[in-house]
Order: C-alpha cells, then sequence, then structure tokens
C-alpha cells in the first residue's frame, strides 16, 4: 500500500482524545478526578495516545494534563495547542513529565475560517503553521499537526499546508472533519488525494479525526484507513 510503503510496521494507531474532545459533549464535563481515572482505564486498555486536554484553557485542565502526564506509563501522553507560542509553551510544560510526550498544535486551514475567524491569507497560515511545528519541535520530538476544518479545504492548499508543516518537523498530520458533514467516499479520496499529491507523506503517520453530526464518524474513519490513514482520533462511547 502506498501510505505504508518503506515503513517497519502497519499498524493503526489508536488515539483516544476523550479527556480533550470528548468534553466537549453535552453533560460530558469532567473534573480533575474523574479525567486522571478515565486516563487510567485508558492506558489499561492499551490505546496508544491519550489526548489529556487543552492546557491553557484554564488552570484546571492544565493541572489534569500534567498529572496524568507524570502518573499514566504506556501511552504518549499529547496537549492541545493553538498554533500560537503561550499555547506550546503551556502545553510543553504539561506534558513534560510524560516519558512520550506529544504537543497538537492546530491551525483552521479552510477558505471560510481563513476569511472570517482568522483573516489571513494562504501564505500567512503556511507560515504560522511552520514556525508553530518549530517551536513545538523545540520542547518535543513528536508533535502533531491538524490543519483544522480540512475536509472543506480547497485540496491543493490543503496539499501545501501538509508538506510544509511535514517539512517542518510534524510527526503526526491529523486531517480533521470539523463540522462533521463528509462522506465516507469523499473522505478517502481526501485521504487518497494527499498520498498522491504530498511528496513527503510517507514521513508523517497520517491521522483522521471524523466528527459524528451526520452519524458517519465511523464510517469515514474506517474509509480513511482503507485509503492509508494510520491513526484514528476516538471517543469512549460515554463521551462521544
Amino acid at each position: 500500500m502506498t501510505a505504508t510503503k518503506g515503513k517497519k510496521k502497519d499498524r493503526v494507531l489508536v488515539f483516544d482524545t476523550t479527556l480533550r474532545d470528548g468534553e466537549q459533549s453535552p453533560g460530558a464535563s469532567l473534573d480533575h478526578r474523574e479525567k486522571v481515572e478515565i486516563a487510567h482505564q485508558l492506558a489499561q486498555m492499551g490505546v496508544d495516545i491519550i489526548e489529556a486536554g487543552f492546557p491553557i484553557a484554564s488552570p484546571g485542565d492544565f493541572r489534569a494534563v500534567h498529572e496524568i502526564a507524570e502518573t499514566i506509563k504506556g501511552p504518549t501522553i499529547a496537549g492541545l495547542a493553538r498554533c500560537v507560542e503561550a499555547d506550546i509553551a503551556r502545553c510543553a510544560e504539561a506534558v513534560m513529565p510524560a516519558k512520550k510526550p506529544r504537543i497538537h498544535v492546530f491551525l483552521a486551514t479552510s477558505a471560510i475560517h481563513r476569511k472570517f475567524k482568522l483573516r489571513k491569507a494562504r501564505a500567512e497560515i503556511i507560515k504560522q503553521a511552520v514556525a508553530s511545528v518549530k517551536y513545538a519541535k523545540s520542547f518535543v520530538d513528536d508533535v502533531e499537526f491538524s490543519p483544522e476544518d480540512a475536509s472543506r479545504t480547497e485540496p491543493d492548499f490543503l496539499a501545501q499546508v501538509v508538506e510544509a508543516a511535514i517539512d517542518a518537523g510534524a510527526t503526526t498530520i491529523n486531517v480533521p472533519d470539523t463540522v462533521g458533514y463528509t462522506m465516507p467516499d469523499e473522505f478517502s479520496h481526501l485521504i487518497g488525494a494527499l498520498f498522491e499529491s504530498v511528496p513527503n507523506i510517507n514521513d508523517a503517520v497520517i491521522s483522521v479525526h471524523c466528527h459524528n453530526d451526520l452519524g458517519m464518524g465511523v464510517a469515514n474513519s474506517l474509509a480513511s484507513l482503507q485509503a492509508g490513514a494510520r491513526q484514528v482520533e476516538c471517543t469512549i462511547p460515554s463521551a462521544a
């Protein structure tokens, strides 16, 4: 398979984001004790990566991520950060105690986000993404980059951003269906197109993060695996 050519292992990594994105579901708010308890259970289940939270969001979230990084053994412990230096530095501080820390940075790339949320041109987005990945790499070796709203981003621009982020040092590229609107055949085509158009694609693990607004989250995730993705971001059912 093109996606895994030259790689020693061809396995799917489970990235559990129950403690971060899962908590955004109505009624799924978790306190510090609950987050740490769930993290222990996730480790026992054998998940590969636990996204423990968004450290800059609140002192409580920072504390939970930091304690999980200190106490959980086995999985990689990831924290989320916007492509902003203050976010990244705070995230690094939170995950640093982990044996396998990861910083997950994200930046919106779709036309609607560029125009109305970020008010930035394509070149500015690429510049910010590259700078943020490099800054995150100054703290940890394992850096994940997500082009937010990737499924609504122009394919040519998405490929440019992905290539630039990998060149900057991203070890995982996550392709999110942020608004949960795509269908399996569309999403499979998107992932396949990245493997065809991004020359350095095999230098990173390709991940997907599928929201379930139309009830297609699992179907889209499975379709992406058939197209070559090798990390799936998901939550446990009670917080999905």
